[in-house]
């Protein structure tokens, strides 16, 4: 009689994955994924993408461990306080899969992080606590047209939703009027950060990190698998009740998020060496009509170009993302009041800011840049930091 039983390779770790019947681990193996946050979310996302073999994660957070974190961050440890999330996350990572290649940064999703690295991701997860860097996080993942899972927990009770560019819904076709409110209070009068606000501490169980995360992950392995049923729709779960019901939301064509960069071209140029008169020059021959008008630089963030006083005369140079400039840098130090702000969304090729490098007009490195002539767009790539900014997910 012929033996049907079926011959598990118990050397390979992944043996009991390779039983469900749609699953292709090598697939898996070769994906680039981006999670975008190392708090108690993004511990149980990672701890799983580890478990699951996924090749190489990028890793980003801001913040440093605490004590309060341990009790719901299953990759930190008691000698981690002080030290990066991002780098404790990943030394944890290596300890479940030492094949798991990792990058990690200490990074702000919305201004550290280039949209060359997003489009280099098969997919990016976040682990999010704030709307602001959600809803940056949508709009760059549709620019490069990369899908991405959100999730966000309170208490024990969370949220999963799908979103896959360029078609169907995104995260801003879900925000309310009360959504957009609550950004605009993280910041004060003249448009500077308020860091109090950016301080609030979101109360959480580790129980429903480790629900919304499966959920998370277990959505990003569909897509990966071409499963993107799912998309534009979300899951919300309250385990006060034990309640759990899906939605899907509609797409509103009007929406700001719905933008997709066409025919990106690589240019040979970084965001520290570059200034902008030099990226004028190289990307001068790409235009395709003739124009007289001049070259400009659409910023995706905007540049606080300097701080002033009339009352008392001052004048204060700042050339910074507008986003990075705190309230508190903003109040003048001879009255006490809030100085005038001075900000651009542009940088022209017959100004004065041309001279700055991009780096210093608040661009990261290997971003995808939107350079303009008249009615003509072109989008370019600084590939100079391709290396550098992609690290071992390469």
């Amino acid at each position: 009689m012929a033996d049907d039983s079926m011959f598990l390779d118990e050397s390979d770790r992944y043996s009991r994955l390779r039983l469900i019947s749609w699953w292709e681990q090598e697939k898996i193996a070769g994906a680039r994924i981006m999670v975008a946050g190392a708090g108690a979310l993004g511990n149980e996302v990672l701890k799983n993408l580890a478990l699951l073999g996924v090749g190489r994660v990028f890793l980003l957070d801001f913040d440093d461990v605490e004590n309060s974190n341990l009790s719901r961050s299953v990759l930190f440890r008691v000698d981690d306080e002080g030290q990066p999330k991002a780098d404790c996350a990943a030394r944890g990572l290596r300890d479940i899969n030492g094949e798991i290649r990792v990058e990690a940064r200490k990074a702000n999703v919305m201004t550290d992080i280039g949209l060359g690295i997003f489009r280099e991701m098969n997919l990016v997860i976040g682990c999010l606590d704030n709307r602001e860097a959600r809803l940056w996080l949508n709009r760059s993942c549709w620019k490069v047209n990369v899908p991405w899972v959100d999730g966000g927990i309170q208490e024990i009770a969370g949220v999963v939703k799908v979103f896959m560019p360029p078609g169907g819904s995104c995260y801003e076709c879900t925000m309310t009027e009360a959504d957009y409110r609550l950004i605009n209070l993280r910041y004060s009068c003249p448009l500077l950060r308020r860091e109090d606000l950016l301080q609030g501490k979101v109360p959480t169980a580790p129980t429903i990190a480790s629900v919304i995360a499966g959920l998370q992950t277990q959505e990003a392995l569909k897509l990966l698998h071409g499963m993107d049923d799912f998309a534009g729709k979300g899951m919300v779960f309250s385990g006060m009740g034990n309640n759990f019901y899906t939605t899907a939301f509609p797409r509103k064509e009007d929406c700001l998020s719905h933008e997709t960069y066409p025919d990106v071209q690589g240019l040979p140029l970084s965001a520290k060496d570059t200034s902008a008169e030099s990226l004028f020059e190289a990307a001068a021959p790409h235009f395709k009509t003739e124009s007289s008008a001049p070259i400009k630089l659409v910023l995706d963030r905007d540049l606080l170009l300097h701080l002033s006083c009339q009352a008392c005369d001052l004048h204060r140079q700042i050339n910074r993302p507008l986003m990075t400039v705190s309230q508190k840098e903003g109040v003048c130090t001879g009255c006490g009041e809030d100085m005038i702000t001075s900000i651009t969304n542009e940088i022209r090729q017959d100004s004065e800011t041309a001279k700055l490098t991009l780096a210093e007009a608040g661009i990261p490195p290997y971003d995808i840049l939107r350079v303009t002539r008249g009615d003509e767009s072109c989008f370019f790539c600084l590939e100079e930091d391709r290396a550098t900014a992609l690290g071992e997910v390469l």
